[in-house]
């Protein structure tokens, strides 16, 4: 395999699609010496299979606003890989959502899932649909209209979608709701982040969040250090960054700037439960303004209009709202304000250039897939209790929940220690979910 000719390929077939090349890219550069080490691999074409999702469903999206006017969206499905078990990844509702940011959150799902160890192939779905500013009615009604059209192609052995940016557990009830009517099955199983009242698990909510403080403290053992009395700036305040925010608190660490798309709010003594808690009513508020922080804790802290959370010094930089938030530039910030340690714990939320400047400086970085899995790994705990017909309790999924953190960290050693003793994570993770899902494709023969 010649990662250059193939990306050469690529970017002639899909010349629009930044965000999916990019994240192709970095997955062939680091698989590239391993995948040349298994000529049976190169036989089946593995990776010009790999790259390519399985189906992709585009759908017109028509609502009634509260105005009475007809409004229309786009609606999508992108069903990457079943390798590995049926089509598992979230719903992003965002006006930038593009096929392209889509396909890569896919292909990234796809490893991400395989490195649960759970059987979930990946997926990613969404639309262009902006719930800035809308009403509950509102996305009530667009919720229940996006599964008018997706509803035949999903299932619990099929396709089992999740929230994502811009869907939470109010919108997954609208869609689960809609899915129930139409298909007239009343099973739990067709979609996780489910109300605890009809299907959903325990901790799920807070489970991308809490994962990501266990693998951090996993990246932070193996280095020698602990997470008590660190100082940590992160991005973003919906159900990822609340869960990271809420269990970082947990374990002795100081929460010092969160920042949304309007700034950032530096928090000199801490981000208190209270706050915390907070985030939960601004996110589901649709304002997408993190100044309202400040407004509701005035004195405690300092809102700046148009920075992000990487001007404020840190020990610790946790991205959890979006692709590319942090870039060479904002690297090179944290870097030169003493910050030690980046786990992106939104999907691809560093640009090459800020992965490549934290990596040459010597600072700790953990991708994605392997930081946020625990989101999905609790999705997949969740479908297995819906499967069962039980629940667990909290202590039970979050004991499953640092069992596989654990197991993600193990393989990330396996695959990603240098020969010098230090660890590339980025390599460790690609290397680790592209084995599982190669081994299995070419096992399951040429489909």
């Amino acid at each position: 395999m010649n990662t250059n000719n193939i990306m050469a390929r690529l970017e002639a077939k899909y010349p629009l699609e930044k965000e999916y090349l990019q994240a192709v890219r970095e997955v062939l550069e680091t698989i590239e010496e391993t995948y040349n080490q298994h000529p049976e691999f190169e036989k089946a074409k593995i990776v010009e299979r790999i790259v390519e999702p399985d189906r992709i469903f585009t759908f017109r999206v028509t609502w009634v606003d509260d105005k009475g006017e007809i409004q229309t969206n786009l609606g999508y499905r992108i069903q990457f890989n079943s390798a590995i078990g049926p089509y598992k990844g979230g719903l992003r509702f965002h006006k930038a959502v593009t096929p392209s940011m889509l396909k890569f959150l896919g292909f990234e799902q796809t490893f991400k899932n395989a490195l649960t160890t759970l059987p979930m192939g990946g997926a990613k779905g969404g639309s262009d649909f902006d719930p800035v500013g809308k009403s509950d009615a509102e996305i009530m009604r667009f919720c229940q209209a996006f599964m008018l059209e997706l509803w035949n192609n999903i299932g619990p052995d099929t396709d089992v979608p999740a929230g994502d940016v811009g869907v939470g557990g109010r919108e997954i009830g609208y869609l689960d709701g809609m899915y129930k009517k139409l298909a007239r099955e009343y099973n739990t199983g067709v979609l996780t982040g489910k109300g605890m009242t009809w299907g959903g698990s325990i901790l799920r909510p807070e489970a991308t969040g809490y994962g990501a403080l266990y693998f951090t403290q996993h990246v932070l053992a193996q280095a020698g250090k602990e997470i008590k009395g660190c100082k940590i700036a992160l991005s973003g305040f919906g159900n990822v960054a609340w869960g990271a925010a809420k269990k970082a608190i947990q374990l002795g660490a100081k929460i010092v700037a969160i920042s949304g798309p309007d700034g950032v709010c530096e928090i000199p003594e801490g981000l208190t439960p209270e706050m915390n808690d907070y985030m939960l009513v601004m996110r589901a508020s649709n304002h997408d303004k993190v100044e309202d922080l400040a407004t509701r804790f005035p004195g405690k802290t300092v809102f700046t209009p148009g920075k992000k959370s990487w001007s404020v010094k840190c020990d610790i930089a946790l991205p959890c709202a979006f692709q590319n938030e942090l870039n060479g530039d904002d690297a090179a910030e944290l870097i030169k304000n003493g910050t030690w340690c980046c786990c992106e714990v939104s999907n691809m939320g560093c640009t090459p250039e800020a992965i490549h400047t934290f990596q040459s400086k010597g600072i700790l970085f953990a991708p994605g897939k392997a930081v946020n899995a625990g989101g999905v790994a609790t999705s997949g705990l969740e479908m297995t209790q819906n499967a069962a017909h039980l629940a667990w309790t909290a202590d039970e999924v979050d004991a499953k929940l640092h069992q596989i953190m654990s197991s993600i960290h193990e393989q990330c050693l396996q695959y990603g220690t240098r020969e010098d003793g230090s660890i590339d994570y980025v390599k460790g993770a690609n290397v680790a979910g592209f084995m599982k899902v190669a081994t299995a494709m070419l096992e399951q023969g040429i489909i």
